[in-house]
């Protein structure tokens, strides 16, 4: 309240404000600006012929259906994780929980090194599966598991403060008035989770589209078939065009923002559907 004497540790609004806004300015949105810039320079015909190079179109067609794919099971395994962190208590809870943020805190590359490791035909995982049959490492198969690896955490600290707030409760309350375990999950769970399920999917699959240090060492970046698009950036640029990895950067780019996009309408969509239902 102004004139109440209340001292604050941060400056007034509108200096605070300057402050912020000029740090993202300088950080993040100058940088995207300069991308932005380079990729319209390129005009219609160079975003085509940057593009329409084979060897990128398989680079890009292998991101994102992996980052697909890996978002897809990152949404399912997160929200079996969140449900068991938050609605069982057991001997080492709270050291599960504290294991799902280590993609967050483990350097991309040790994890790259560490899936490799593990499902390379000598791995500990790797050898049985390849006495069945089914080779992991060096394969788009790898590459999905190292995109789960570091999307899983999105989907579950996502969907974990929602389980919080929804409790017990309407559980019990459907249970009392004759509802199944099935028609329970379908009619009252699974609504109030699928705005956070979806939200945590989107963040997954734009964390994964450009992931880089924990897949490069798993996909063994074989061109037209385990090279990533985020690595053919960087061998674009060792080749000097520059205009080609402006190109792929301006697509990952804008792919990310629509998932930007995705993450703040979702909430927004579903709420206004109740209201509209109510």
């Amino acid at each position: 309240m102004p004139g109440s004497g209340l001292r604050r540790p941060l400056p007034g609004f509108g200096l605070s404000l300057g402050f912020g806004l000029g740090w993202l300015g300088v950080v993040v949105l100058l940088p995207l600006a300069a991308l932005l810039l380079h990729a319209a320079g390129l005009g219609f015909s160079g975003w085509l012929r940057a593009l329409h190079d084979e060897r990128v179109q398989a680079a890009v067609k292998l991101s994102f259906g992996a980052s697909f794919a890996a978002a897809l099971a990152a949404a399912f395994a997160g929200t079996l994780v969140a449900w068991v962190v938050v609605r069982y208590r057991f001997p080492g809870r709270r050291l599960l929980d504290a294991m799902v943020d280590l993609p967050f805190a483990m350097p991309t590359a040790v994890a790259g090194i560490a899936l490799t490791a593990l499902y390379s035909q000598n791995g500990w995982i790797g050898r049985w599966l390849e006495g069945m049959g089914l080779k992991v490492a060096y394969t788009p198969i790898g590459i999905v598991i190292a995109l789960v690896f570091i999307g899983l955490p999105f989907a579950v600290r996502t969907l974990q403060p929602v389980l919080e707030t929804l409790g017990r409760e309407p559980e019990e309350a459907a249970a009392s008035l004759g509802a199944g375990r099935f028609t329970t999950l379908r009619r009252v769970v699974l609504p109030e989770l699928l705005p956070a399920v979806l939200t945590g999917f989107s963040l997954a699959f734009a964390r994964a589209l450009g992931e880089y240090g924990s897949v490069i060492f798993i996909a063994g970046n074989l061109p037209y078939k385990t090279e990533i698009a985020p690595l053919l950036i960087t061998i674009r640029l060792e080749e000097y065009d520059y205009d080609g990895a402006v190109a792929i950067a301006a697509l990952l780019l804008a792919a990310s923002f629509v998932c930007l996009l995705a993450i703040n309408a979702i909430p927004a969509l579903f709420k206004h559907a109740r209201r509209r239902d109510g």
